[in-house]
Protein backbone atom coordinates (compact mmCIF):
# COMPACT_ATOMS: atom_id res chain seq x y z
CA UNK A 1 0.00 0.00 0.00
CA UNK A 2 1.07 3.52 -0.89
CA UNK A 3 2.60 5.34 2.11
CA UNK A 4 0.07 8.67 1.24
CA UNK A 5 -3.14 6.28 1.41
CA UNK A 6 -2.05 4.45 4.46
CA UNK A 7 -1.19 7.67 6.48
CA UNK A 8 -4.42 9.29 5.28
CA UNK A 9 -6.09 6.70 6.49
CA UNK A 10 -4.44 6.59 9.71
CA UNK A 11 -5.07 9.66 10.14
CA UNK A 12 -9.00 9.11 9.38
CA UNK A 13 -8.86 10.86 6.88
CA UNK A 14 -11.24 10.29 2.89
CA UNK A 15 -9.75 11.32 -0.04
CA UNK A 16 -12.32 14.73 -0.15
CA UNK A 17 -10.88 15.37 3.05
CA UNK A 18 -7.53 15.21 2.51
CA UNK A 19 -8.37 16.91 -1.19
CA UNK A 20 -10.71 19.98 0.88
CA UNK A 21 -7.74 20.78 3.68
CA UNK A 22 -5.72 20.86 0.55
CA UNK A 23 -7.92 23.09 -1.43
CA UNK A 24 -7.63 20.88 -4.50
CA UNK A 25 -10.65 18.96 -6.30
CA UNK A 26 -10.40 15.27 -5.19
CA UNK A 27 -9.17 13.79 -8.21
CA UNK A 28 -5.85 15.68 -6.66
CA UNK A 29 -5.77 13.24 -4.16
CA UNK A 30 -6.88 10.09 -6.34
CA UNK A 31 -4.83 10.40 -9.34
CA UNK A 32 -1.44 10.77 -6.77
CA UNK A 33 -2.92 7.76 -4.82
CA UNK A 34 -3.44 6.13 -8.04
CA UNK A 35 0.03 6.22 -9.26
CA UNK A 36 -1.15 8.83 -12.24
CA UNK A 37 0.61 11.64 -10.65
CA UNK A 38 3.61 12.39 -9.64
CA UNK A 39 4.31 15.01 -6.26
CA UNK A 40 7.04 16.95 -5.82
CA UNK A 41 8.61 18.04 -3.12
CA UNK A 42 6.71 20.75 -1.82
CA UNK A 43 3.53 19.05 -2.46
CA UNK A 44 4.53 16.59 -0.37
CA UNK A 45 4.93 18.61 2.16
CA UNK A 46 1.99 20.08 2.23
CA UNK A 47 0.37 16.85 2.31
CA UNK A 48 2.18 15.89 5.07
CA UNK A 49 1.66 18.60 7.50
CA UNK A 50 -2.63 18.78 6.47
CA UNK A 51 -2.36 15.20 7.66
CA UNK A 52 -0.63 16.35 11.04
CA UNK A 53 2.27 14.54 10.17
CA UNK A 54 6.18 15.54 10.17
CA UNK A 55 7.07 15.58 6.24
CA UNK A 56 10.96 14.29 7.23
CA UNK A 57 9.37 11.28 9.50
CA UNK A 58 6.84 10.52 6.89
CA UNK A 59 9.86 10.51 3.84
CA UNK A 60 11.95 8.30 6.21
CA UNK A 61 8.96 5.99 5.60
CA UNK A 62 9.60 5.92 1.94
CA UNK A 63 13.26 4.60 2.36
CA UNK A 64 12.25 1.66 4.72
Amino acid sequence: MNILVESREQAGLTQRDLAARLKRPHSFVGRIEAGERRVDVIEFIEIARVMGLDPKHLFAKLAD
